[in-house]
C-alpha cells in the first residue's frame, strides 16, 4: 500500500506456535520510505525479509538500496527479520537506547519477556549502530516528497524504549505499538507510560495519517480519533482489573482471566504477555482513572 509518493505501508503475515501443531496467525506492518536509497521502518519477524525484498523489487528497487534500518522497539515483530537484512544489504539500525540490550541480546529477551515460539521469530542478534533521542531529527534521502525528515518521539509504555516518527513534510505519523488496538489483547508495561506517550501523540500537530503496527492505516480526523480509542481502551483495561481485585481477586493470572471475561477479549487473548499487561495495571490500583491523572492542570 502507498501511503504517500515516498512511502509504502507493507503488511506482514505469520505465524506464532504456541503447542506442538498448534499456530496463531498474526501480522505487522513495516515501511519503506524510498529516495535515493531506501529506509525501513521495523522489520517483521524471521523470514519476513523475503516479503519485503519481493516488495522492493516490484517498486522497480533493488533490496540492497536498503541502507538504514529504523526499530520502533524491540520486540522480536519488529526486529525479528534485522539480522536477515542487515547480512543481505549492509544497511545500518538505529533504536532508542533503552531498547540495545534486548536488540543486542535477544536470550535475555526471552528471559525476561517470554513469547510463545521465541526462537523461531528472530533471525538473529544485531548491533545497533545509532542510539536515537527524543526529538532528534534524522535527515533522509531527497524523495519524491522532497526532503524528508523523521522527527524522533520517545512514546515508552508499550516498552520502555518505544519511539515513534513524525514526517512533518507528509504529516505521516508512524507510532508502532504505542497505541493499543480496541477489541484485540493489551499489550503493554506501563499503563501510566502510554496514556502520557498518546498524551503526547496528541499533541503533534499536522497529523495527516497515523500508521501503526497492528492496525490499519487511520487519515484526516481519524488518526486523532484513533489516539482517543487507544486512552479508552487502556482505561477499560484499567477499570475491569480494578473490578476484578475488588471481587478479591489478586493472582494475576486470575485477574487476566476475569478480565478478558469483562471486556470480551478474543478466546486467544490469555498468555504471558497479557498477563504482564494486567501486572502492570495491578501496580497503580490506588488510581482510578489513568486518564485523568495524566491531564494537564
Amino acid at each position: 500500500m502507498s501511503v504517500a509518493p515516498s512511502v509504502h505501508a507493507l503488511r506482514l503475515n505469520y505465524t506464532i506456535p504456541v503447542a506442538p501443531g498448534v499456530t496463531l496467525d498474526r501480522f505487522v506492518s513495516c515501511f519503506l520510505i524510498y529516495g535515493e536509497t531506501i529506509t525501513l521502518i521495523d522489520t517483521g519477524v524471521a523470514g519476513c525479509s523475503t516479503d519485503i525484498f519481493e516488495s522492493i523489487r516490484a517498486s522497480g528497487r533493488a533490496p540492497k538500496e536498503i541502507s538504514r534500518i529504523i526499530l520502533t522497539h524491540s520486540h522480536p515483530d519488529h526486529m525479528g527479520g534485522a539480522w536477515a537484512i542487515q547480512r543481505a544489504t549492509g544497511c545500518t539500525i538505529a533504536a532508542h537506547a533503552a531498547e540495545l540490550e534486548w536488540i543486542e541480546d535477544p536470550e535475555l529477551q526471552n528471559r525476561e519477556r517470554p513469547v510463545p515460539g521465541f526462537e523461531s521469530l528472530i533471525s538473529g542478534a544485531v548491533t545497533i549502530d545509532a542510539l536515537l533521542s527524543d526529538g532528534e531529527v534524522l535527515v533522509l534521502d531527497e524523495n519524491l516528497d522532497g526532503m524528508t525528515d523523521l522527527t524522533v518521539i520517545h512514546t515508552p509504555g508499550h516498552s520502555p524504549g518505544s519511539i515513534s516518527l513524525f514526517m512533518e513534510e507528509t504529516g505521516i505519523l508512524f507510532s508502532g505499538d504505542a497505541l493499543p488496538v480496541p477489541g484485540a489483547a493489551p499489550v503493554y508495561d506501563d499503563p501510566g507510560a502510554s496514556v502520557e506517550s498518546i498524551g503526547r501523540l496528541k499533541e503533534v500537530e499536522g497529523v495527516n495519517a497515523l500508521f501503526q503496527s497492528w492496525d490499519e492505516p487511520r487519515e484526516g480526523l481519524m488518526a486523532y480519533a484513533r489516539m482517543d480509542q487507544g486512552l479508552a481502551c487502556i482505561q477499560s483495561v484499567h477499570s475491569a482489573v480494578q473490578a476484578a481485585a475488588k471481587e478479591g481477586l489478586d493472582d494475576p493470572d486470575d485477574v487476566a482471566a476475569k478480565t478478558k471475561a469483562i471486556l470480551g477479549l478474543p478466546a486467544d487473548t490469555i498468555g504471558p504477555l497479557f498477563t504482564r499487561t494486567i501486572e502492570a495495571h495491578l501496580k497503580l490500583l490506588e488510581r482510578e482513572s489513568l486518564i485523568e491523572e495524566a491531564e494537564p492542570e
